[in-house]
């Protein structure tokens, strides 16, 4: 199956994992790690992309699935874990859609990626088919940014170029970003450029308008307690504290009943 409609693809598709880099010290692989080892198997990785944290915990004996909107982003997941002698469940779903085989006791919700649903009334379904997929006990971890605070610029820009170990090319991401505070959501126009020597072999443009809702700590604590989680907790960033009044990027976990 291929959905109708997804943003990860061609070169951006091809460039993630090489723009990223070594994700290896990336503070988000301890925090749901520890997250995992607290509240149990199975577990769900929400917007899996290529696998970074999934083929990860499964190299680690892991019961962890991937569910994501991109088949490009998938194909590339199951490349890797075949490399690796790996087979993850896989499933090509829209996150407000949500309609897997099994339930969990912990799922993820890595890179924000919550916040790339923009129309409420979705997120709203999104959270709900999390709540779920949930086993009796089970509990959602969801890492959040709030994107724009009074008195920051409304427009953002930067660079990155990488190059791919097998053929030396270069990969190159100009990325743009508008803010509308009334919206509360973020425009986004991303360059994506394959680079050989001094020749650009292929180019893409990808735009997304809104590509981003922004989340206060207040929205986002609302957002899962509306769906029936109880308790929730913010942490601040990826860490074991409570979250601060100033973070602007923070961790929530919300838990559902073990009575339900």
């Amino acid at each position: 199956m291929t959905l109708p409609e997804y943003e990860y693809k061609g070169l951006m598709a091809q460039a993630w994992d090489v723009l990223r880099g070594d994700t290896s010290d990336w503070p988000d692989r301890f925090f749901f790690l520890e997250v995992v080892k607290e509240f149990g198997q199975p577990v769900l990785d929400v917007g899996c992309g290529t696998g970074r944290l999934l083929l990860d915990y499964l190299q680690q004996g892991i019961d962890i699935d991937g569910v994501d909107n991109s088949p490009e982003m998938l194909a590339l997941c199951r490349q890797k874990a075949a490399q690796l002698g790996l087979a993850p469940a896989l499933f090509e779903q829209y996150l407000e859609n949500l309609s897997l085989p099994r339930q969990y006791r912990t799922i993820l919700v890595p890179s924000s990626t919550l916040q790339l649903v923009i129309e409420p009334h979705q997120v709203r379904q999104a959270v709900q088919r999390l709540y779920e997929h949930l086993l009796p006990g089970g509990i959602v971890a969801a890492s959040f940014m709030t994107l724009w605070k009074t008195g920051d610029p409304l427009y953002s820009e930067w660079e990155k170029t990488a190059v791919r170990a097998v053929d030396r090319a270069v990969f190159r991401r100009v990325s743009r970003a508008w803010y509308d505070p009334q919206s509360e959501c973020e425009d986004t126009e991303d360059l994506y450029q394959l680079i050989q020597g001094e020749q650009v072999l292929a180019e893409q443009i990808h735009r997304r308008a809104p590509a981003t809702r922004s989340y206060t700590q207040e929205q986002a604590l609302s957002l899962f307690e509306q769906a029936g989680f109880d308790p929730v907790e913010l942490f601040s960033e990826f860490s074991q504290e409570p979250v601060r009044p100033d973070d602007t990027l923070f961790c929530l976990v919300g838990h559902k009943a073990s009575d339900r």
